[in-house]
């Protein structure tokens, strides 16, 4: 099984990269292959809706994101960190998931999602809302924990300090554990759930 974890943080040994780690930590001792990319620190641009890659199966713009997306295509489990600007994820990392999962054709059906926000003090919520939305687009479980999965520190390091998140972020890393291994059994014995032909409505025609 092969988890996938994305620091949405420029810093790549911040609070989000701590917390991160720290549920790696535990994935690995379930036994479960990890990889952890950073992307906070990129030059990623946003979408532009030009609809190419609809047609050649991969984004326009030939960054991080088509370097990502095999990767998403073959992973269990997909772990998005982030840190809180404004209430919301760092930009970077949203023009990052937005075009991998416009872009990336690939069936994510039953790939297991989860998010872990860090802030120094408030607007953690708003971001861990913001993400699990990439998740439930995209017929991915979205794992949970004992609370919402956040922890706080301003200074490199400081959320080393936050004990009671860094035990939702083990117990979010166990669960996750749990669930790709429920549904690598439940594929098993009953495969895929049926998927209809997509219908789409537009509100004005």
């Amino acid at each position: 099984m092969y988890i996938l974890l994305v620091n949405g943080s420029p810093r790549a040994n911040g609070n989000t990269a701590l917390a991160l780690r720290e549920m790696e930590t535990v994935l690995r001792a379930e036994g479960i292959e990890t990889e952890l990319t950073q992307v906070g620190h990129l030059p990623i641009r946003g979408c532009i809706g030009c609809g190419g890659c609809g047609k050649t199966g991969k984004c326009v713009f030939d960054d991080a994101v088509n370097e990502f997306a095999p990767k998403f295509a073959a992973c269990d489990g997909l772990i998005v960190g982030s840190p809180v600007y404004y209430a919301s994820a760092n930009s970077t990392l949203t023009a990052f998931l937005d075009r991998l999962f416009y872009s990336c054709h690939a069936d994510k059906t039953m790939k297991v999602g989860a998010c872990v926000v860090a802030a120094r003090r408030g607007g953690l919520s708003a971001t861990f809302d913001q993400l699990n939305k990439y998740f439930t687009i995209s017929g991915m479980p979205v794992a949970s924990g004992q609370y919402w999965n956040s922890v706080h520190g301003q200074k490199p390091g400081e959320a080393a300090q936050d004990a009671e998140g860094l035990q939702s972020v083990r117990t979010l890393a166990r669960n996750f554990a749990f669930l790709v291994k429920s549904i690598a059994l439940g594929k098993q014995a009953y495969g895929l759930p049926e998927k209809e032909v997509r219908q789409s409505t537009n509100f004005i025609r």
